[in-house]
């Protein structure tokens, strides 16, 4: 049997596996009526703003109680660093889900939706088996070849973002998201993927330019073409570092705005890691817009 028709059996859900935690997370979410707050939790030595801090299993489950406390409506846990810049370290599937076993189903056991930020088909297999609920492939469908399969077979909300091998400045980055996106939607279409569960992500900070991802944000609106949700994550990206020098741990403000203006332009998610003032933000800019607090 060819090697690639065998992986592709192992990502059936097995017999007997558990329901998801919250069968149709995304439609009741965004039911909600408001922006949704992604927390970010990186089980991972080399993630570009907290690698290693939340690597010991004890750390990240009491970081996502954190997050949750803070009113995090969903938590994404990824086990392999996806950082946009130099010095990503690959590392294989096993050890992934090493990472992710003492770490998941634990998570998954706060009550609320858990999204697996994984590359890989397999990985998301597992944890969509374990108390996951939403995929969040940082390539869109369009790298792993099993991966639209794994998220066809369970029912799942899929993340799909725009995503580039290196930045190119001379093209038009809009045009470039917009066209990624048709193909990513072709490919969840074929695949059986409902297009009501699939959630589009421009990819601030990935496969572009620090000046290409300001642009990215700023047309936001524009991705509002597909009739899609729209999840953005500028969360202490480089990009606003490049307006105002500041190390990762100190582009609060700068995430905080990004973020804003996203909302304002229709994004429904927002992901990430400082979930205490991206909800009290969120809080005052509706409060604002009523023109009474609540």
């Amino acid at each position: 049997m060819p090697p690639a028709m065998a992986a592709a059996r192992t990502l059936e859900p097995p017999a007997g596996a558990p329901p998801s935690l919250a069968p149709e997370p995304l439609a009741t979410l965004l039911a909600r009526g408001r922006p949704l707050v992604m927390g970010i939790l990186n089980v991972t030595p080399d993630s570009f703003s907290d690698g290693g801090k939340f690597l010991d299993p004890g750390r990240a489950i009491a970081h996502a109680e954190e997050m949750v406390a803070q009113g995090a409506d969903i938590i994404d846990i990824g086990a392999e660093s996806t950082r946009p810049y130099d010095g990503m370290q690959p590392v294989t599937a096993e050890d992934e889900m090493a990472r992710l076993k003492p770490v998941l189903p634990a998570v998954a056991r706060l009550g609320v939706p858990i999204s697996i930020d994984s590359l890989k088909s397999e990985v998301a297999a597992w944890a969509l088996d374990n108390g996951a609920s939403i995929a969040n492939d940082v390539w869109g469908l369009q790298r792993d070849a099993h991966m639209a399969e794994v998220v066809a077979a369970r029912g799942v909300p899929v993340i799909v973002m725009h995503n580039r091998d290196e930045a190119d400045p001379r093209i038009d980055i809009v045009a470039d998201v917009e066209a990624f996106f048709a193909r990513s939607i072709a490919v969840a279409s074929e695949a059986g993927i409902a297009r009501e569960n699939i959630v589009l992500d421009p990819g601030i900070g990935f496969g572009k330019t620090p000046e290409q991802s300001i642009v990215t944000l700023a047309h936001t609106a524009a991705f509002r073409s597909f009739g899609l949700p729209l999840l953005v994550g500028a969360s202490r990206k480089r990009f606003i570092n490049s307006v105002s020098p500041a190390p990762p741990t100190e582009r609060i403000g700068g995430s905080i705005a990004s973020h804003i203006y996203a909302v304002q332009q229709g994004a429904a998610i927002v992901r990430v890691h400082d979930v205490a003032e991206t909800v009290q933000a969120l809080r005052v800019l509706a409060a604002i817009e009523k023109g009474s607090a609540p």
